[in-house]
């Protein structure tokens, strides 16, 4: 579980995103596409196509990269 120090904002993306991207890439699209800075502490939340999976991408401020198809384990 990951738990952030203090209050977190989450942003949702509501387009279907391609779900071969890893963090880095979707670090990259929440600040061209966004226009929002991936390292501002906020937790993005991607969906697939289908909309049967999601991606969360929180960098936190270390800036280490934490993400996790839904079901999987970290």
């Amino acid at each position: 579980m990951i738990i952030p120090p203090g209050p977190l904002n989450v942003m949702v993306a509501t387009k279907p995103v391609d779900f071969r991207k890893g963090a880095i890439g979707l670090a990259a699209l929440v600040e061209h596409e966004l226009g929002l800075k991936p390292f501002s502490g906020v937790a993005f939340i991607f969906r697939s196509k289908r909309a049967n999976r999601i991606k969360l991408l929180v960098v936190d401020t270390w800036r280490w990269h934490r993400w996790a198809p839904m079901g999987s384990r970290l």
